[in-house]
C-alpha cells in the first residue's frame, strides 16, 4: 500500500515510525475531532473501536510533551501515540471488504492518496512539509478525549471548546 512497510500478518499490519505515526483516540472522540470545522488531518483509520490518525514520523515521540505543555499532563485521556516498533491493521479501502473479513475490520475513513507523506500533522520546523500543524490537533484531539469521557460519564452533552 503506497510503498508503506508492512508486517506479514494475519492481519496485515502497516508499520508505523517510518512513513508515518500514529495518533490514537476513542472513537467517539474521533468522531468529535473529524466534525471539527477548519481543522484539516490526514488519513484517517477506524480500528476496533478506535480511530487511528496518520501524523507526521516521530509526533508520537512528542505526545507527552506536548500535552504537558498544553497542560492536559496528567489528565487521563484516552489518547495514545504508535511510533517506531509499532504499527496498525492494514484497513481496507472504504466499500470493499476482503472475503472472510471479520466484522469490525480496520477501514479508511479518510484514505491515503499517493504523496500524502508530505502533508501529515507535524511539528512546526525546518525540513517539514506543508502539513497541519500538529500542536493544534493534539490540542483539538485532547479536548474531544476530555469531552467524550465525561459525556461516557454523565450522558449529558457538553458545550465547550
Amino acid at each position: 500500500m503506497l510503498g508503506w512497510a508492512v508486517a506479514d500478518g494475519p492481519p496485515l499490519r502497516l508499520v508505523t515510525g517510518v512513513r508515518f505515526d500514529v495518533l490514537e483516540l476513542p472513537a467517539d472522540a474521533g468522531a468529535g475531532l473529524l466534525r471539527r470545522p477548519g481543522l484539516p488531518t490526514g488519513p484517517v483509520a477506524l480500528e476496533g473501536r478506535g480511530m487511528c490518525f496518520l501524523v507526521a514520523p516521530g509526533a508520537a515521540d512528542e505526545l507527552e510533551g506536548l500535552l504537558d505543555w498544553l497542560e492536559w499532563g496528567g489528565v487521563g485521556l484516552e489518547l495514545a501515540a504508535r511510533g517506531a516498533g509499532g504499527g496498525i491493521t492494514a484497513p481496507e479501502p472504504p466499500g470493499r471488504v476482503r472475503a472472510g473479513n471479520p466484522q469490525g475490520a480496520a477501514v479508511w475513513l479518510r484514505p491515503p492518496e499517493p504523496g500524502c507523506e508530505a502533508s501529515l500533522p507535524a511539528l512546526p520546523g525546518p525540513g517539514r512539509g506543508r502539513g497541519p500543524d500538529l500542536v493544534r490537533l493534539v490540542a483539538a484531539a485532547a479536548t474531544e478525549c476530555h469531552r467524550a469521557r465525561l459525556w461516557r460519564r454523565t450522558g449529558q452533552p457538553l458545550a465547550f471548546s
